[in-house]
């Protein structure tokens, strides 16, 4: 298991339009993405609805955990995503 984590930078936090391209490279990949919020909340991201639900707003603590299949590789396609992208 792979976890890293992430501030938020964009203004809108996590909305429709990143939601579902982060969904979509999730669903790429041979290892599960959950995304977390500090208040405990946490969803598996190629669950756009669920993510969406999490209400993460700019400024907020996300931690993403990658499990199974190539695990160091997927980790780091998906901290590049969240660095480019959120």
């Amino acid at each position: 298991m792979k976890k890293f984590e992430y501030v938020i930078t964009d203004p809108v936090g996590i909305h429709a339009r990143p939601a579902g391209q982060l969904a979509k490279i999730a669903k790429g990949l041979d290892s599960t993405v959950t995304i977390g919020k500090a208040d405990g909340k946490s969803a598996v991201v190629t669950k756009l609805i669920a993510v969406m639900g999490l209400g993460i707003k700019q400024g907020d603590t996300v931690t993403v955990t990658v499990e199974g299949g190539a695990e160091e590789t997927n980790a780091a396609a998906m901290e590049q995503f969240f660095k480019n992208n959120l």
